[in-house]
């Protein structure tokens, strides 16, 4: 593959418009569509002393003579870790709008703040096409990275939109988010201990060799660590009072894809343990898709719950002493379960161009609750059948399901079965929290 600018010079440093044009050149192949103005265009500001290029913090350098340059070492670098990046254009994250007012002064340290720079342009443009591209300074890009080429807008009823980005991409900006928390947090502390060693009168500007002032960060900023049971029996509701906790769980990487920062604490609403902290990404894909309270949609995703990643997450619920100790999960878990596995043979199938097609979307509803297992009931059910032909396809004990669940467990996930039972762990909830319906989507700490 040519590359479209000139090799960088003895020092390792190129031009900010050279560091545009090479980052277009090396990510030309990449999965991850990315935009040209990477480094002079908004939102980036080299002034500040960094340009996020993927998760990637590169540092910025201005020379004696005003002009800024960046390492070309450190593009190449990320340019790299980004083409390293897969992505499948099918497992969609929604990503807005969700209800409620935004709320002000949230995560203000980070300067990045994807989700809201999206809303915004797209309320102001009027929607995700190429015609909407703004060319006043308003943001074309996101940490170097394209996103208008690969938003989704769905309509429901013809007025209600809603926005949708690749997984991957999900991920990798919540990765750019926490990598620009970490740097500004690491210039704030260098600056503070400036202030104390050095003298008032006379304030110190770092300096290299050649005279050139450089704005970043001294060594590499801190990744997060692998999260190892910390919270483990700890109650959420007291956990979430104590001072530093949101501080203390974005050091963490997510629990379950363990690549991404942390930002929510997931816990479980039945019996109000921790479960552990994880990324934007996964704590969605793990929330039921509720239509009310006692209703959810069993989506594409849950092939991945329950197939593709199984042992994860069946892990990663059972890190609920109460879900553990009774070997089942909750409620709406276990209700998106038994419709997806216990009852996969009953769905009917109807000819496609390409053999046969499952009917429908699968439903589930529920009467009662798991505190009171003998009338708790799930039906099971097919919506948008093109022929109209089926609705109920079965009606399941509450009982019945979790005796089914546990028995599926012991087969398909035996090391996570071998850890669960009622001898596991004694002092549990003596009042067990009733499950909280997604009501909002403002939130994604639900479930």
């Amino acid at each position: 593959m040519s590359e479209r600018v000139r090799p960088g010079r003895a020092d390792g440093l190129i031009t900010l418009a050279a560091a545009d044009a090479l980052w277009v050149g090396l990510t030309a192949d990449g999965a991850v569509p990315t935009a040209s103005g990477a480094f002079t265009r908004s939102p980036a500001r080299a002034w500040v002393g960094y340009v996020l290029l993927g998760d990637h913090a590169v540092a910025t350098v201005r020379a004696s003579g005003g002009q800024w340059n960046v390492p070309e070492d450190e593009v190449r670098r990320a340019a790299a870790e980004l083409n390293a990046v897969g992505m499948d254009r099918q497992d969609l994250v929604r990503i807005g709008p969700f209800g409620g007012a935004p709320r002000q002064g949230r995560n203000e340290e980070t300067q990045l703040r994807w989700r809201r720079r999206i809303a915004e342009e797209l309320q102001e443009s009027g929607g995700p096409g190429p015609a909407a591209r703004r060319e006043d300074g308003r943001p074309s890009h996101l940490a170097g990275i394209d996103w208008r080429q690969i938003l989704v807008e769905q309509t429901r009823d013809g007025t209600q939109r809603t926005w949708w980005l690749p997984r991957a991409v999900v991920r990798l900006l919540d990765s750019a988010e926490h990598a620009e928390t970490r740097w500004v947090q690491a210039a704030r502390t260098r600056q503070a201990s400036a202030a104390v060693t050095d003298p008032p009168s006379r304030p110190r500007r770092a300096r290299d060799a050649d005279g050139r002032q450089t704005t970043s960060p001294e060594g590499p900023t801190a990744s997060p660590r692998p999260y190892d049971k910390e919270l483990e029996g700890q109650l959420y509701s007291v956990l979430t009072r104590k001072p530093g906790t949101s501080r203390r769980v974005a050091g963490w990487a997510c629990a379950v894809c363990r690549t991404a920062p942390a930002t929510v604490l997931d816990h479980c609403h039945e019996h109000g343990y921790v479960r552990a902290p994880l990324c934007q990404s996964c704590n969605t894909l793990e929330r039921p898709d509720h239509l009310y309270s006692n209703d959810i949609r069993v989506a594409n995703r849950y092939t991945r719950l329950f197939h593709t990643d199984t042992d994860d997450w069946l892990r990663h619920w059972h890190r609920c002493p109460g879900c553990r100790a009774r070997t089942t999960l909750p409620l709406p878990h276990l209700a998106a379960w038994t419709a997806h596995i216990a009852c996969r043979s009953l769905r009917p199938t109807h000819r496609a161009p390409r053999g046969r097609k499952p009917c429908g979307v699968l439903r589930v509803s529920w009467t009662g609750s798991q505190n009171t297992p003998r009338s708790c009931l799930l039906t099971v059910t097919v919506d948008f059948c093109p022929s109209g032909e089926h609705r109920v396809l079965a009606q399941v004990p509450y009982r019945e399901a979790a005796d089914r669940f546990r028995a599926w467990l012991a087969e398909t996930a035996p090391a996570v079965a071998a850890e669960a039972g009622p001898d596991r762990l004694d002092g549990l909830p003596a009042q067990p929290r009733p499950v909280v319906a997604d009501t909002s989507g403002e939130d994604l700490e639900l479930f």
